[in-house]
């Protein structure tokens, strides 16, 4: 069972996930821009940002982690998000190893491991240093499909300190970044019903073909196979913004 809601921290997103008593296929983790703190079965790792699907090894029976929203994470955990890309590290790689041990024993010794993360990530937030602002807006202009030479003239910045900030930021840069907020919006519109072909130019795309290879590129998978794990998906439990449930 996945269940998720805003976090504490502005922008965030605070999940938890419990094992299926009877084994089943992992779904894959869609790329979204994010990055999240895990703690799993009394382990602590993180996950970078995503630029392909990613196949969880069900390991634990219980998972609770934040969301962070795009280019919030690197701000909180010290470390740039292209270091992070594609990889799930445990935090004491990237932290005092024994914070991280003594982090991971008070969820642990919780009564509501989900809630204690939360107020953890809230606090020390508050004492980390704050994400550079223009983040919000360069993410903001690219989710509604703005073209990344107009984002970079928007928030005054060249396309290559554009590219720099968003490789620190997001971990990868403003081309990568848009093609995985445009493939959001379109898997977002396929699972509401819309058909495949007005879901690919209310999303960006050129047409559906070109939905399909990016869906291949970046999910994994064809479109018609999305919607039915989605759809099953639904069925069983509350969806991950990517239509798949979140684990490590």
């Amino acid at each position: 069972m996945y269940e998720e809601r805003p976090a504490l921290l502005d922008g965030a997103v605070l999940w938890t996930r419990t094992a299926a008593s009877a084994p089943r296929e992992a779904r894959p983790v869609l790329p979204d821009g994010c990055m999240d703190l895990i703690w799993a079965d009394g382990g602590l790792i993180v996950a970078g940002p995503d630029t392909r699907a990613y196949v969880p090894a069900e390991t634990a029976a219980r998972y609770a982690g934040i969301r962070f929203a795009p280019g919030g994470a690197p701000a909180f955990l010290g470390v740039p998000a292209h270091e992070l890309r594609d990889r799930r590290v445990p935090l004491g790689a990237l932290w005092d190893g024994a914070e991280a041990r003594e982090l991971a024993e008070r969820l642990t010794e919780a009564v509501d491991p989900a809630g204690a993360l939360d107020a953890f990530v809230l606090r020390r937030a508050a004492a980390a240093p704050a994400p550079d602002p223009l983040l919000r807006a360069v993410v903001a202009r690219l989710a509604a499909g703005r073209p990344v030479a107009e984002t970079a003239d928007a928030v005054g910045l060249g396309a290559r300190r554009l590219h720099r900030l968003s490789l620190d930021a997001f971990g990868y840069g403003p081309k990568t970044l848009a093609r995985v907020l445009r493939l959001q919006r379109a898997l977002a519109l396929v699972r509401s019903g819309v058909p495949f072909a007005e879901a690919a130019l209310r999303a960006g795309c050129a047409d559906q073909a070109h939905l399909a290879r990016e869906t291949r590129a970046l999910a994994g998978t064809t479109l018609g196979a999305y919607a039915r794990g989605a759809a099953a998906s639904a069925k069983r439990e509350t969806p991950h913004p990517s239509g798949s449930s979140t684990t490590a």
